[in-house]
């Protein structure tokens, strides 16, 4: 299976064309530029260079969640128009399982991390072994103190990665609990972790149409959280 991916989660940026789980064409970028202005141009050169048509991929691939909410509506948006001009089948995957595929040779327990602020961290748990992920608990934001009492006792080897890695990877160490940085190569998320994942849920039939791709992003916005605050106010003025 020939699969298109993307990656725009946070401050990089990445797209990828993966066939069977070998790796064709990869983009990758992280300047800070925006990814509106980037992303599509970065798919079109790699498709042109590796002479890969559009047509010729049969399942569309996206890091749904969680992370930046602009960075999320701009790839899952460009992925829409894409799958839906070719009438290909789609995939929305976990943020922090495709970032999680890069450390799949590993033996050690993968702490993801992505900085939700607020000394909370997006995060997710997964045992690296043998070449395979086993997911230990659901996507979500979580207080870093709250974590430290998680890993506190936790014994195996502990490879911090994402973009959330040096947050957590400096409390954590501050709290005592043993924990690596993984290595900046591997550290943080792009689109080949996505399409392998992807590749992953098709075998299992977990594919859906452009239309029905949905973005999980575990918390509501800073500006949605600004706006209940108004509302809340307001109504207690009134009161």
């Amino acid at each position: 299976m020939r699969t298109l991916a993307l990656e725009t989660s946070a401050k990089s940026v990445s797209a990828a064309v993966v066939e069977d789980g070998a790796v064709l064409a990869s983009n990758f970028q992280c300047t800070g530029l925006t990814h509106s202005r980037t992303l599509l141009p970065m798919v079109d050169a790699m498709l042109q260079n590796a002479e890969l048509p559009l047509s010729s991929m049969e399942l569309f691939a996206v890091s749904a969640g969680p992370g930046s909410f602009t960075g999320l509506r701009i790839g899952v948006s460009a992925l829409k128009g894409l799958a839906w001009a070719e009438e290909r089948p789609c995939v929305g995957i976990s943020t922090l399982y495709a970032m999680a595929q890069n450390l799949a040779h590993t033996d050690a327990l993968l702490v993801c991390a992505m900085d939700a602020r607020r000394s909370q961290v997006y995060n997710a748990l997964f045992e690296a072994r043998g070449g395979q992920l086993t997911r230990l608990c659901g996507d979500r934001a979580i207080a870093l103190d709250v974590l430290a009492g998680e890993l506190r006792e936790n014994r195996q080897r502990k490879l911090v990665l994402g973009d959330g890695a040096l947050l957590a990877h400096g409390f954590l160490t501050g709290q005592g609990i043993p924990c690596e940085l993984a290595p900046a190569a591997l550290r943080y998320q792009n689109a080949v972790g996505v399409a392998l994942a992807a590749e992953e849920a098709a075998s299992r039939g977990e594919t859906v149409s452009a239309q029905e791709l949905t973005i999980s992003y575990l918390r509501v916005s800073q500006a949605e959280r600004e706006r209940s605050a108004r509302l809340q106010k307001s109504a207690n003025a009134g009161a």
